[in-house]
């Protein structure tokens, strides 16, 4: 938790965040009360099955029906590769042996929350997902030109991946080279 300070205090421990407070000087010298939330990091995967990108089509009680990448939370101490390899065999019931970090991203500067997101390629299909109570989850592929369009619509839920897509989109070579780093 480097982005917490040494002197902050915990306030608030939640399910999935934590709430610290700290006394912090201003410029003008007087003081003023921050905080900052915690929360345990979101691993996502980019899942290539026979060419095609799996991808999470989801309902949550509190959240509705969206799209998604397949992934979830990472779990206390666990390696941020091994949580997205154990999200998508939970999630999918696939497994794949070539994985590359795509990206990491943190969102927000008053939580500290990182979200990787994974390439997996040659997925394979081992066992029937393990989803939680409190998910409903269809797993649906598409070719790559679905893909993007998918991640671009209303229903899409990761931010972080629309605006890196929408780059792409604006730079055809990035577009290209992201396709032949997923699909080979």
């Amino acid at each position: 938790m480097s982005d917490i300070p040494e002197q902050a205090k915990k306030v608030f421990s939640g399910v999935i965040f934590d709430v610290y407070q700290w006394e912090q000087e201003l410029y003008d010298g007087s003081k003023a009360t921050f905080e900052r939330l915690t929360r345990p990091a979101t691993l996502q995967v980019i899942a290539e099955v026979d060419g095609r990108i799996a991808m999470s089509d989801e309902e949550q009680p509190a959240k509705g029906r969206f799209l998604s990448l397949l992934g979830g939370r990472q779990e206390p101490n666990e390696d941020p590769l091994e949580g997205a390899k154990r999200e998508l065999l939970e999630e999918s019931g696939l497994v794949s042996d070539e994985w590359e970090l795509w990206q990491t991203a943190e969102p927000y500067n008053k939580v500290v929350w990182t979200i990787y997101i994974y390439i997996a390629r040659h997925c394979k299909k081992v066992e029937h997902p393990k989803h939680d109570a409190g998910e409903k989850i269809t797993v649906k592929t598409y070719n790559f030109d679905e893909f993007i369009e998918a991640t671009l619509s209303k229903e899409f839920c990761g931010h972080e991946v629309v605006e890196q897509i929408l780059r792409m989109k604006l730079d055809p070579p990035k577009l290209e080279a992201f396709r032949k780093k997923i699909l080979g």
